[in-house]
């Protein structure tokens, strides 16, 4: 069994009291691999790391923490088929998807290269005589990286990358159900040469790691990206210690077809935005409010496209198009909003069960879902269900579509296909 050590301190090491978290298969139910399960004396030296690595770090030019960062853009590009399948095997996500991910993961290192070398100060007007303002930006100091498992690679990446160029030390928080993929991408920067301590990951449970590394007083900056319960408890106790906070959190994404667009790219829209990934993403189509002139055409061709996508073993159907969902819990709630919607009068157009045959008697697996016949009482059209389930409901003008894209809580994103210039100009500000 795979046995995957976390970074402290520009070493490779084991939880200080042995402990290990399983790592499992979503698409075999089996564990393949395991992890430290980190104490709290863990995550006190990787903090600890961290604070001291910070000052020779700061003091680099950007151009100097660049070039550490392009070389670790190349050993990402030069590893992203192990990586990403590895990220497979412990997320899912069909094998091209994966690599894909890793690709860019390695492209985001190379941006944050070049913008770091341009965070540019600025001299302001002063109303006081032989007076100047200036504004220079400085690294804030180490930072905390906390990321979720649907995208393990990219999201750490955008993270670790930008705290590095901008002269921050970093502290990683890998998920629980996908460390193994984040920890290989750190590895590269190790291999790059990013000096000791620069860089630290640290795997356990949130309620150890993550509640250690917000509450620290050496920490000066927390990047939190997850669901919008666990990050209300982030920003409330980083508000405690005045910490700075960034957070992308849930959504419930609308997607709005008008009568007059391109109705094949907008079923293809909406078939690659509300199912990939199994629907793992903050920004995933959740509800569809189809103009009812076109509404009859429009899911017709959506049940066709989406009853074609492939549905398998990421790792040994290649090419495919779906894979199991993350964990058992997401499949849960999938199903629960599934069978809230029919008790309340909703039909199924495609889906709605586990795929038949002998490859998907274990596994997360999960038919991509079409709903019908929906409405806003339901739990599909009000909450983030984070699965492969969408809503379709049709509406008369414009002024109803917005008024129902806009029944949330929600924020984050939303979508809409059109042909018409002032359409798309009013559902972008609307």
């Amino acid at each position: 069994m795979k046995c995957q050590l976390m970074l402290i301190d520009g070493e490779w090491v084991e939880a200080a009291d042995g402990g290990l978290n399983n790592v499992v298969n979503p698409a075999t139910e089996e564990v393949f691999a395991q992890v430290p399960r980190a104490t709290e004396e863990d995550v006190a030296r990787a903090i600890k790391s961290a604070d001291v690595a910070f000052p020779e770090w700061a003091k680099l030019s950007p151009a100097g923490r660049g070039n550490y960062l392009r070389a670790a853009s190349e050993l990402v590009m030069q590893r992203y088929e192990e990586i990403g399948r590895i990220m497979t095997e412990e997320q899912g996500k069909p094998l091209l998807e994966a690599q894909g991910e890793v690709k860019k993961a390695a492209l985001i290192l190379r941006y944050y290269a070049e913008e770091g070398e341009r965070v540019y100060g600025r001299i302001v007007a002063n109303v006081e005589a032989n007076t100047e303002s200036q504004v220079i930006y400085q690294p804030v100091g180490p930072a905390a990286a906390i990321f979720p498992w649907n995208y393990p690679v990219e999201l750490l990446a955008w993270k670790v990358g930008g705290a590095l160029a901008a002269g921050c030390t970093n502290i990683a928080k890998p998920p629980s159900l996908t460390p193994l993929s984040p920890l290989l991408f750190l590895q590269c920067l190790v291999d790059a040469g990013v000096p000791r301590g620069v860089v630290n990951a640290v795997t356990g449970p949130g309620t150890v790691v993550g509640r250690q590394l917000i509450t620290s007083p050496i920490v000066k900056k927390v990047a939190f990206t997850g669901s919008t319960e666990v990050g209300r408890i982030v920003l409330a106790d980083c508000a405690s210690f005045l910490k700075k906070v960034s957070l992308e959190l849930g959504g419930h994404c609308p997607l709005i077809v008008c009568r007059n667009c391109d109705l094949e790219a907008a079923v293809q829209g909406a078939v690659r935005r509300s199912f990939r990934n199994m629907g793992q993403i903050c920004i995933a189509i959740n509800r569809i409010y189809v103009d009812r002139e076109i509404y009859h055409d429009f899911l017709e061709r959506f049940v066709e496209v989406t009853s074609e996508l492939m549905i398998g073993n990421g790792l040994t159907k290649v090419p495919c198009d779906l894979g199991p969902m993350a964990n058992r819990d997401g499949l849960k709630k999938t199903q629960c909003h599934i069978t809230d919607a029919l008790e309340k009068g909703a039909k199924i157009a495609y889906g709605g069960k586990r795929p038949e045959g002998e490859e998907f008697h274990k596994g997360f697996f999960f038919e991509p879902t079409i709903l019908t016949n929906v409405n806003h009482y339901m739990l599909v059209m009000r909450e983030e269900t984070f699965g492969p389930v969408v809503g379709v409901m049709s509406f008369v003008d414009l002024d109803e579509a917005i008024a129902l894209a806009n029944d949330t809580s929600y924020g984050l994103a939303s979508c809409a296909f059109t042909n018409n210039l002032d359409e798309a100009d009013r559902l972008s500000r609307e």
